[in-house]
């Protein structure tokens, strides 16, 4: 796992790096997302989140270890790579690109929608291009600039939730104006009990749940940016998946306590029922700006993660040399305007393909989350076991409960990706999956094995 000459700039601080996790894993699974999930466990989800919370805080433990011990561009892809595999590492890095792609393609489109809101006369498409070029001329400036652009993005996202947040707790609590007396907490176990489906609806949430915590995963691509990797990569793993899941946690509690899980989704936003009750009437209003925010946020995130992980598969020989190229400070231009490109191009095919098959390849999106997350437990698991005694006491970052909670956590993940085949309305899902990771395995055996064949000669 070598360091090719292009080098990023050192310009993340820990405060930038806390907030471009939150900024990428706090949006359309929170705001949207979670009615779903709510719809298949009841009040019980709340068992869910909890349950996936502290998965994904042992993965980000797992990639603390290794980020902290090798912080390299392609992150997770370069460590699967590295210790799982050449194929391990393509199909890793890859999937995870195509992955912010989708996302990124869903937030830009829903982006044309929030603004139509205010401008409905104006068309989609100019609203899309223009958050495209924008997003994309941002990830050109200096790393210092977009992290210091997504602190300020994530911080109003993170500030609208705790506004939320507070203002149920008064209508549990209080009741506030004239909308809502006190509501107390009843309604978490009077509409057919706490888990109104049984341990099934939660079981069938736990795959939703999880792909509302997917982009934190992010942490590890910036420590090849960090200004000081062994001090702010503990810092941003040990306080974000914690602040994530309280947020999650937190505001659904808020929800299902104010209203009966059952009428979630049917009868409007709960979140515009909160802000209704404050008396605010353009709540309508308040929430457009809530959610452009939130998609302008994950976008300059995702495309910021998608870049790096390009950068890095070049280096490894995964992908085209040309992505390699840095501008004058430092920034891979070519991966940035590679996935400008691409978003264009998806925004296209979004207004011309039928609603059933992009909702399809959108699927994939789920499968490519759990995967990553189970190559990082994998590598982690792998590097570990390649390592003395000795070298893994010298960790400055270790997995606690090593080996167990790892072991438990990758027989989690792969429970996760069984959920999506069993149940018919994700089984879709890991089908599309299945495709694509046979099209990857394809490319690698075609193109990719004989260069880095040639690769490894020259370096010979």
């Amino acid at each position: 796992m070598q360091q090719a000459s292009p080098q990023l700039k050192r310009g993340l601080s820990a405060r930038h790096i806390r907030f471009m996790a939150l900024g990428s894993a706090i949006g359309t699974g929170l705001f949207y997302g979670s009615a779903e999930a709510i719809k298949m466990a009841g009040p019980a989800v709340l068992l869910a989140y909890i349950i996936g919370g502290a998965a994904v805080f042992m993965v980000m433990r797992a990639l603390g270890e290794m980020a902290v011990h090798h912080p390299v561009t392609g992150s997770f892809g370069s460590y699967a790579g590295h210790y799982l595999g050449p194929l391990a590492g393509f199909i890793t890095g890859w999937t995870y690109t195509f992955e912010m792609v989708i996302v990124c393609l869903a937030d830009v489109t829903a982006f044309g929608f929030y603004m139509g809101l205010w401008f409905p006369e104006v068309p989609r498409w100019i609203w899309v291009l223009s958050i495209v070029l924008f997003i994309g001329a941002l990830n050109l400036c200096h790393v210092k600039v977009f992290g210091e652009m997504e602190f300020w993005l994530s911080l109003l996202k993170v500030s609208a939730i705790i506004a939320m947040i507070l203002a149920g707790a008064g209508i549990i609590l209080f009741g506030l104006g004239g909308h809502f007396e006190a509501t107390g907490i009843s309604n978490l176990w009077m509409h057919d009990g706490l888990m109104p489906h049984g341990i099934g609806g939660v079981i069938a949430a736990l795959a939703m749940v999880m792909f509302a915590f997917g982009g934190i995963e992010i942490i590890g691509i910036t420590a090849s940016e960090a200004e000081d990797p062994a001090k702010v990569i503990p810092k941003a793993i040990n306080s974000v998946p914690v602040r994530i899941l309280l947020f999650y946690v937190l505001t659904i509690f808020v929800l299902l306590a104010i209203y009966p899980w059952n009428q979630i989704g049917e009868h409007g936003s709960p979140f515009v029922e909160i802000f209704k009750s404050l008396g605010v009437n353009s709540a309508a209003n308040i929430l457009n700006v809530i959610v452009i925010t939130a998609a302008i946020s994950a976008i300059n995130s995702d495309i910021f993660g998608a870049g790096r992980m390009m950068f890095g598969m070049a280096q490894e020989g995964y992908a085209p040399k040309s992505f390699m190229r840095l501008a004058g400070n430092g920034v891979p231009w070519m991966t940035v305007l590679v996935m400008a490109i691409a978003l264009l191009c998806g925004v296209v095919l979004n207004y011309l393909i039928p609603e059933k098959v992009f909702v399809l390849i959108a699927s994939i999106a789920t499968f490519a989350t759990v995967w990553v997350w189970l190559m990082i437990l994998l590598s982690q698991f792998a590097m570990r076991r390649k390592m003395t005694p000795e070298e893994s006491k010298a960790l400055k970052f270790p997995v606690p409960m090593w080996p167990i909670a790892p072991m438990i956590t990758i027989a989690f993940m792969a429970f996760i990706i069984a959920i999506l085949g069993y149940f018919p309305d994700s089984r879709n899902a890991l089908l599309a999956g299945a495709v694509w990771m046979a099209l990857l395995v394809a490319a690698y055996h075609l193109w990719v094995k004989k260069n880095l064949a040639l690769m490894s000669k020259k370096e010979q």
